[in-house]
């Protein structure tokens, strides 16, 4: 399946707000509408479909083949900028549009198209959860007494590019023990120990897509308070995945895991969103949390990742990534969410 750039970029002109054109400078959005992956690089859409990329010298054999025009200049955003365009006001720097001449700044549009996924990107997400889930079951045996967190997340990443990932999605999580508690702990040499709680939270990229998620383990053997904590966070995090669907409220989808971890008395111990969008970035719109109002709808691929994190005694949180469908939510990453005693 190849992907039709041009049709992508006559879906952005059709929502073009008043002006003749919108010049891209953010580079994802650069690459969704051209195919081109550069850190240098711009393109100009116009209002009748028709657009323009330009890049440097050291991106331009990348260029070869792409169904655009292509201009070769190292000021791609002087080369492209016209009185009257649009420019994507998130990203392009102050002094940028400073220098500039009657631009007009926008909110996000590219990124309005992308949250909906064709086809061709779900097929690459779903490899890239394909691959997370193989690595996460060939390694299952290095989560053991005595491996480091650092050892841990550098067998699993290796591991996932031995499978055919890019590279890692972002940087791996592996939080032990009372380490669990920090949604987002870095992992250092602490050791695994018997009774510990482990939060694996990685992903893989696959051409440009990544996967994204989480499971928690206990090592050799896990007490009772563990085994309540796990059951609760896995009853939110499935009623979250059930609760995905074209329709749903960014912030209603929320509040169907949070009220159930906040009827059990560790609402203040659920301290992040529910879930965001995925494809070529890691955190995408659109965003699940609390008053969050974006809806969702069919082939829109988001994160479930509720999680309870009690400081000084550790934390659980499980993450799977699923795609919005009309008939019904799918699941791309199928590691089982039974609580594994390894």
């Amino acid at each position: 399946m190849t992907v039709n750039f041009g049709e992508r970029r006559a879906q952005l002109a059709a929502i073009l707000p008043g002006v003749p054109a919108l010049l891209v400078t953010r580079p994802v959005n650069v690459r969704y509408l051209t195919g081109l992956d550069s850190s240098n690089a711009a393109v100009l859409v116009w209002a009748d479909g028709s657009a323009t990329l330009a890049t440097d010298s050291r991106y331009i054999e990348m260029t070869r083949g792409l169904d655009i025009e292509v201009v070769e200049d190292r000021d791609v955003v002087g080369r492209l900028a016209a009185q009257g365009v649009g420019v994507e006001a998130t990203h392009m720097t102050v002094a940028a549009f400073r220098r500039l001449n009657g631009v007009v700044p926008l909110d996000p549009l590219v990124e309005q198209l992308r949250m909906v996924k064709d086809e061709h990107e779900i097929e690459l997400l779903r490899t890239a959860c394909a691959i997370s889930d193989r690595a996460f079951s060939d390694i299952s045996g290095s989560i053991r007494p005595g491996v480091s967190e650092k050892d841990l997340a550098r067998i699993l990443e290796a591991r996932m590019i031995e499978l055919g990932a890019d590279k890692p999605a972002f940087d791996t999580i592996v939080a032990a023990g009372e380490n669990g508690a920090v949604p987002h702990h870095s992992p250092t040499d602490r050791q695994l120990r018997p009774g510990d709680l482990v939060t694996i939270d990685f992903g893989a990229r696959y051409r440009g897509y990544h996967a994204d998620m989480t499971r928690t383990v206990a090592v050799g053997h896990a007490a009772d308070w563990q085994r309540e904590l796990y059951d609760l966070v896995a009853a939110a995090q499935q009623a979250g995945v059930e609760a995905v669907k074209p329709g749903a409220i960014a912030g209603d989808l929320d509040a169907v895991s949070r009220s159930i971890i906040e009827a059990a008395g560790h609402g203040e111990d659920f301290r992040h969103g529910l879930g965001h969008g995925v494809g070529l970035e890691i955190h995408e719109d659109p965003f699940l949390g609390p008053a969050r109002t974006g809806k969702l709808e069919d082939r829109v691929p988001v994160t479930v990742e509720p999680g309870v994190y009690l400081p000084g005694r550790g934390g659980i949180r499980i993450e799977d990534t699923l795609v919005a469908r009309d008939a019904g939510p799918e699941l791309l990453t199928k590691t089982t969410k039974e609580l594994l005693v390894l």
